[in-house]
């Protein structure tokens, strides 16, 4: 499944080269529309980030997504800056179908297990943003600024038990160059977890890229960049076949 992407910051759509708040791209368009074009074009689910809640720690497009859910026709995964319970329930409330936990699924699995209780594990997916330490994958905290010490591997262990939603893995040195994903640390991470509702994301850049990942059979494929640059469209995203 292709999960088409929206980045905000300022209220805005913008992408980030690498992970670098200071390389940053605005794009036309409001939110809401961009969210309603996609659907349109035949996405089921559409993937946002609030940025500013990322980089701060502190969620600030809440109102924003939530106007986004009860507006558009499509099923909304979005995370950035969650550290509360009381942030989840608005999330899911206002109509939010799954919700995303990135840091602190790092920093503090306790506590995000407890919201998998009492949401229901289903609800949430589990991102981690990871940088390559000698070919280890290694999570990134606090907007991509700080690297954890633990392996990407053990953290996924510590989940299992919990049937999550999703697990999003995003190769931050890949993320919005357009020069093709990390397929080979897709296919160990499922080799390693090959029942892991694994979404890829980061280094799209062309239908060749979305066919590689489809041939894996991951749970979903992030794209946001390669479509707000028109590298393709995301109808032919959808419809392109797996690579042999």
């Amino acid at each position: 499944m292709i999960y088409p992407a929206i980045d905000l910051m300022d209220g805005g759509c913008v992408r980030l080269y690498k992970g670098d708040f200071d390389l940053r791209t605005n794009y036309e368009g409001k939110p809401v529309d961009v969210a309603a074009g996609f659907a349109r074009d035949g996405a089921k689910w559409v993937h946002i980030v609030d940025l500013d809640g990322a980089k701060n720690e502190s969620a600030a497009q809440t109102d924003l997504i939530i106007s986004i859910a009860k507006s558009v026709d499509i099923n909304v995964q979005t995370g950035g800056g969650i550290r509360t319970a009381a942030q989840v329930k608005a999330l899911l409330t206002g109509g939010v179908a799954r919700v995303v936990i990135g840091s602190l699924a790092v920093t503090d699995p306790d506590k995000v297990k407890g919201w998998m209780d009492e949401f229901g594990a289903g609800k949430f997916c589990l991102a981690f943003d990871v940088n390559l330490d000698d070919g280890v994958p290694r999570p990134a905290l606090k907007g991509w600024t700080e690297s954890s010490d633990t392996d990407l591997y053990s953290l996924i262990k510590l989940y299992k038990g919990h049937d999550f939603g999703a697990l999003l893995v995003t190769d931050i040195a890949k993320d919005g160059v357009l020069q093709g994903a990390n397929v080979d640390l897709y296919r160990e991470i499922l080799a390693r977890f090959p029942d892991a509702p694994l979404i890829t994301s980061g280094g799209v850049g062309t239908l060749d890229d979305v066919k590689a990942l489809k041939a894996l059979q991951p749970y979903g494929v992030i794209i946001g960049k390669a479509l707000y640059d028109n590298k393709f469209t995301l109808k032919d995203a959808i419809a392109c076949s797996p690579s042999a």
